[in-house]
């Protein structure tokens, strides 16, 4: 029997994690590499969770904290996702897998190269196919979300969230000013317009609109202003909090589809 084939996913917030589970329920050993403290909104569905909280279920698919890339093997035995807080250039050196994902969303290239892994996949804007990576994943909501380019960019960022809900930038909740954010609210709350909703620093954070409090930063983090640090959906439906959203599982679909057109890349790579 051909051995399992190895994925790293360097981003595991929302849409890393669509990608990370549609690998996963492939049948890939799928390890996430985040921060030490994620930036991520989205914790009721997202894998970086696992770093504050040692484990998170999603869908289905238990994430769990690891300290050493050595322990991989050990949550793989029981069909568990890995996630660790290191360099991502030392991951990859120390387990050398077959396919790599860089679904950081930063909107410029952090520092993935085509040559780490037999097979790399960027998701959205800031790399290029056949320069950075083999593939790249279109991320912007409307026609092309999820397709597979390979040639060219995605389509660039135009700095406005999508529509959910029929509202856009409301949607999205911003820092007023720098500091360390608390939420006031929990993620799964409904709120109404003028409800406090976080705190930064000193100064409170009103919620602009009436839905369900989908996702807010973890307490204690360091924030900017203007900085994103919550996401409400007007839809208000609470279990779209905490079940993987269309957007990241069209861009995991994206990112599957590539690896296994790439599969002459890895497949006779894997050992008998």
């Amino acid at each position: 029997m051909r051995s399992v084939p190895v994925a790293i996913v360097k981003g595991a917030g929302d849409l890393g994690t669509g990608a990370a589970y549609r690998l996963w329920r492939a049948g890939f050993r799928v390890l996430c590499v985040d921060l030490v403290k994620p930036l991520v909104i989205r914790r009721g569905v997202a894998f970086a969770s696992a770093l504050y909280d040692a484990r998170i279920t999603v869908d289905g698919a238990q994430a769990e904290r690891i300290m050493f890339v050595d322990e991989a093997v050990y949550s793989w035995q029981h069909n568990a996702i890995p996630v660790i807080a290191q360099p991502a250039a030392r991951v990859v050196d120390i387990l050398r897998p077959q396919v790599l994902v860089d679904a950081i969303l930063a909107k410029i290239n952090t520092g993935t190269r085509i040559t780490d892994a037999p097979v790399v996949i960027a998701c959205g804007p800031g790399f290029t196919a056949g320069t950075d990576c083999h593939a790249v994943i279109e991320t912007q909501r409307g026609h092309n979300l999820g397709r597979v380019l390979w040639t060219g960019s995605a389509a660039p960022n135009t700095g406005m969230p999508g529509k959910v809900g029929g509202e856009d930038v409301l949607r999205v909740v911003r820092a007023p000013c720098a500091g360390r954010m608390y939420g006031r609210k929990a993620i799964g709350d409904r709120v109404k317009p003028g409800d406090i909703i976080a705190q930064v620093g000193n100064t409170t954070v009103p919620a602009p609109l009436e839905g369900v409090l989908r996702g807010v930063l973890h307490d204690g983090v360091q924030v900017e202003e203007n900085m994103k640090i919550a996401d409400i959906d007007p839809r208000a439906e609470v279990s779209y909090c905490y079940t993987i959203s269309d957007k990241a599982l069209a861009i995991g679909g994206g990112v599957l589809e590539a690896a296994f057109a790439l599969r002459s890349k890895w497949e006779p790579l894997l050992t008998a």
